[in-house]
């Protein structure tokens, strides 16, 4: 197996290796001179807008995240210079799902798309890649107040607790994207992942939290606006790395909103413009709004609500006793009383018992693998709690290693049996584990049979957490799940490949300075074998125009792409905007 690479970065060096399992290798070297191209044209465009409406000093947030205008960025550069703010960069395939992308922030590193977007999605691509995650994301993470939001968002989205739609909708999202991005892809099959992905979309039912959370992370990590609502400035990733949206949303047709916890009912589509967006005025109101959200979430609340979201979601979930005892497992079934105190819970398939986030010796998902059950709460006619009886509480109600003992629950549970063990942490008994034993229900139904084994009743008089996933992942979480839909790689036929030469040869021209004299047979090569491309000549003309070299090709370029600005209303925006960057000499190493 290859040594994972940690680039010598400590955020990257202590992820966990369920996270470890998204990563791939960048493969600098698959970036094609177009790809270069479409970064620096992007990037250019960026610093000449955004260097008057974003938040942060955008140039100066560059150069502390490792990135350049010239050249796409590459991991260990990236690492090298986050590593001096406290954060990390790793690549990987496309869309992840959501809380494991939330799971890296709070680890403070950074979850880079390894390939970048084709030049016809140059403006706008509802694929995550490069330019969006590093040009977008890299700039801001050097502000200490929006870097602790965003990793304290992390450590708050990490607990959310999915439904079972919520995957079908990532994977609806990331196969539509997967498609937009791929070579060749036909009109038809983007208009069936369309209406695939709005036919999910229009019938998720009640959101879940994660649905909910990621509402807010989109409205203020991807779309946010800080400052005031006449003259906000740009922090959102999404909007830094759209250099279409970035100009648009500033128009008075966005609606300005104030962002509050009201954010959780305006729903986005990653497919389009955004109708509206919303403005804080300091960061320190994202943690406001973030810890008011997380005030009704299940990992604070707990109880009869948590577990009804666990059971729910279908998907792994851990709930948390008051005794500290954590049970992971799919969560099939729970009863309550009619104050919603849990007095009896149950799970399915491979289930685990945890303390502290670390797996309890011998209570695996193997040992515990056809489900785990125990009753909940106060024994019967006794006040204290089970968990905080003391040696001489145990003796008092002759409950004893190597004793038989019946446990009257409040709720009517019977536990009997001999007991085994009795196992403690941090003066709290947490689990009483007997042979023997009988569990019968209120109604007398059996719950726990003798000849089933050894009975392992967890102690807790309340369940005070729910949250999504497992207490320890590396134990419990071996293989992660991962979509099966993978990005399509670019196999390019041999007149792609001459272009990619003509591409080389200009970025090697501006690179060495010298070799001028080539740049017209370049150009007249372009004319004729590839007559549409436009980024190309755009580049020719900058190294002209900025060296004040031959300028009846200059004048013969700007007129030739003026031309197919008119007769290309698609190319006429992107075309017209490098031309004024052209003429304003904005030039950046």
């Amino acid at each position: 197996m290859e040594a994972f690479n940690d680039f010598n970065n400590p955020q990257v060096a202590r992820l966990p290796k369920h996270l470890k399992q998204y990563i791939v290798d960048q493969n600098y070297d698959k970036y094609t001179p177009v790809d270069q191209a479409v970064w620096r044209y992007v990037m250019r465009q960026n610093y000449s807008y955004l260097k008057n409406v974003a938040y942060y000093p955008y140039i100066k947030g560059l150069e502390r995240a490792g990135l350049s205008i010239e050249r796409i960025p590459d991991l260990q550069t990236m690492n090298d210079n986050l590593g001096k703010i406290g954060w990390g960069a790793v690549t990987v395939d496309g869309f992840i799902p959501p809380s494991a992308f939330m799971e890296y922030q709070a680890y403070r590193v950074l979850v880079i798309a390894a390939d970048i977007r084709q030049l016809s999605h140059i403006e706008y691509t509802p694929a995550p890649d490069i330019i969006h995650e590093s040009a977008g994301h890299a700039p801001i993470i050097a502000d200490s107040d929006y870097n602790n939001y965003l990793s304290y968002f992390g450590s708050i989205g990490a607990k959310a607790m999915f439904s079972a739609k919520d995957f079908q909708l990532y994977e609806a999202i990331r196969h539509l994207s997967i498609l937009k991005e791929a070579p060749n892809t036909s009109v038809e099959e983007i208009e069936k992942a369309e209406a695939d992905l709005q036919a999910i979309s229009e019938n998720m039912g009640e959101p879940s939290e994660m649905a909910l959370l990621s509402r807010l992370h989109w409205w203020t990590v991807e779309y946010g606006l800080i400052g005031s609502l006449e003259d906000p400035k740009i922090y959102g990733a999404g909007l830094l790395s759209s250099i279409g949206e970035s100009a648009s949303c500033m128009k008075e047709k966005v609606q300005k909103l104030w962002y509050s916890i009201e954010a959780i009912n305006y729903p986005y589509d990653i497919t389009k413009p955004q109708d509206q967006l919303f403005v804080t005025a300091t960061f320190q109101n994202l943690i406001d709004v973030l810890e008011e959200f997380a005030s009704t979430m299940a990992f604070r609340t707990g109880g009869s609500s948590g577990l009804r979201k666990a059971v729910e979601s279908k998907n792994t979930a851990t709930a948390v006793y008051s005794s500290g005892l954590q049970l992971t497992g799919i969560f099939t079934d729970f009863k309550d009383n009619k104050y919603g105190g849990i007095t009896f819970l149950k799970t399915a398939g491979p289930s685990a018992l945890a303390l502290e986030n670390k797996q309890v010796n011998g209570h695996g998902k193997d040992y515990h693998k056809d489900g785990f059950s125990s009753p909940v709460g106060k024994l019967k006619n006794i006040l204290k709690p089970l968990e905080d009886f003391t040696k001489a509480d145990l003796q008092e109600n002759e409950i004893g290693e190597y004793q038989p003992v019946e446990l009257v629950f409040e709720s009517g549970i019977k536990v009997s049996g001999i007991i085994k063990k009795i196992t403690s942490h941090q003066n709290k008994i947490v689990l009483i584990t007997l042979e023997n034993c009988t569990v019968t229900s209120p109604a007398n139904d059996i719950l726990f049979k003798p000849e089933w084994g050894i009975y392992d009743m967890a102690v807790g008089e309340k369940i005070v957490s729910v949250f999504n996933g497992a207490a320890d992942k590396d134990a419990f979480e071996e293989i992660t799940y991962i979509s099966k839909d993978e990005t399509l790689k670019h196999v390019y036929d041999p007149k792609t490949s001459d272009l990619h030469h003509l591409y080389q040869l200009v970025r090697d021209i501006r690179v060495s300075q010298s070799g001028y004299d080539l740049l017209e047979p370049a150009f007249n090569r372009l004319v004729a074998e590839f007559p549409n491309d436009w980024l190309c000549l755009m580049q020719i003309a900058e190294i002209l125009h900025e060296e004040n070299l031959n300028t009846d090709l200059q004048d013969k370029i700007t007129c030739y792409l003026s031309n197919m600005a008119k007769s290309h209303q698609e190319l006429s925006k992107l075309i017209n905007d490098g031309l004024k960057i052209m003429q304003k000499l904005v030039t950046q190493n």
